[in-house]
């Protein structure tokens, strides 16, 4: 049976890279906290978009996809799925609702975990939402020829209860342990939780939100307002990767948690950066709209498409961007290069 024992965090022999990234972070982060209270209605409009791209993200990721239409009117309209991957959409929509309405009063508890996973699989209806695996799983994968090999064989289904049940108890553990820094404790966890394996389907999915859990009761909430989903969908190579590296040697309590809690830091970071990059502006500077399209143009050291920039602010209308680079340009401000239709802008 596999141990769950994160002291290793406790006895000041952790990579510098990663206590690092966690400062970095922390830094970010305080930042953030500042400009939500002054900012209110920016932080709630990018909730919004990030929303759609967090559900539609960790889907993607499992292969479950619809429209782009269909997953705006499924997460803001509440639309009745039209069909199973959409029942499966709009689970994970209920499922990060709970979180995001009552993160505080949710824990790391099986009774919480199991209840998550329910509302996650009822739309779909599957019998088997809210209940550990009845049977053994294992993780494939295809090599180059089309054949499957075993990956990883996680916790067998008899001791799926046992094993989650000391996964609990180790995590309260080490939450109440002062000297471990809670942001390199959240990975662990996860880790372990990918390795169990407890439910016959959703584990990634489940994953995912019980990271945006931790991360929100320990006051990392940047995946609220830039999708953390979105950001490991976008280097998902990486984060396979790292997930096989950590789980080498699993089972025989032989393994290094480093290779996965340097990629889960690292895509939380990706979020505080693109937030801090959506509040670039000359400091006590009214935030509207036209001021950030400006500073993102003008604070850019390379030129910078209208789409990238609609990615960067996504809140802020495609015409709106429009509208402002137009005026820059008029005024001297910046200068386009290329034809319109490929159009990159830069200061002038």
């Amino acid at each position: 049976m596999r141990r769950f024992d994160y002291s290793f965090l406790n006895n000041g022999l952790l990579p510098a890279g990663l206590v690092n990234l966690t400062a970095n972070i922390s830094a970010l982060k305080t930042m953030a906290g500042v400009r939500k209270g002054a900012y209110a209605q920016i932080f709630t409009e990018l909730e919004a978009v990030a929303k759609v791209q967090s559900i539609k993200s960790s889907n993607a990721i499992e292969g479950i996809v619809t429209s782009d239409e269909r997953i705006a009117a499924i997460v803001n309209q509440n639309s009745a799925p039209l069909n199973h991957n959409e029942a499966e959409i709009a689970g994970y929509r209920d499922a990060l609702n709970a979180i995001h309405l009552d993160f505080a009063h949710i824990d790391f508890r099986e009774s919480d975990i199991l209840r998550l996973h329910e509302i996650m699989m009822s739309l779909a209806g599957y019998e088997y939402g809210g209940q550990y695996k009845a049977d053994d799983n294992v993780i494939l994968e295809v090599d180059a020829d089309g054949n499957r090999h075993v990956r990883f064989r996680p916790v067998s289904a008899a001791d799926t209860p046992k094993a989650m049940e000391q996964l609990e108890l180790a995590y309260l553990a080490a939450r109440d342990d002062a000297n471990v820094n809670q942001l390199l404790l959240i990975p662990c966890v996860i880790l372990d939780f990918l390795c169990i394996h407890p439910f016959r389907d959703g584990n990634g999915r489940m994953s995912r939100l019980l990271s945006l859990l931790l991360l929100y009761k320990n006051g990392y909430d940047a995946g609220k307002y830039v999708s953390f989903e979105e950001q490991i969908n976008h280097h998902k190579a990486y984060y396979y990767e790292a997930l096989r590296q950590s789980s080498e040697g699993w089972d025989t309590n032989e393994n290094s948690y480093f290779p996965f809690m340097e990629n889960f830091l690292s895509t939380l970071y990706l979020c505080y950066q693109e937030l801090d990059k959506r509040f670039a502006v000359v400091s006590g500077k009214r935030i509207t709209k036209k001021a950030r399209v400006e500073a993102t143009v003008l604070n850019s050291l390379t030129p910078l498409s209208k789409a990238e920039i609609c990615q960067i602010l996504p809140d802020v209308s495609p015409t709106t961007v429009e509208a402002v680079l137009g005026e820059m340009v008029r005024s001297g401000a910046i200068k386009r290069l290329g034809p319109p239709r490929t159009a990159r802008y830069i200061k002038a």
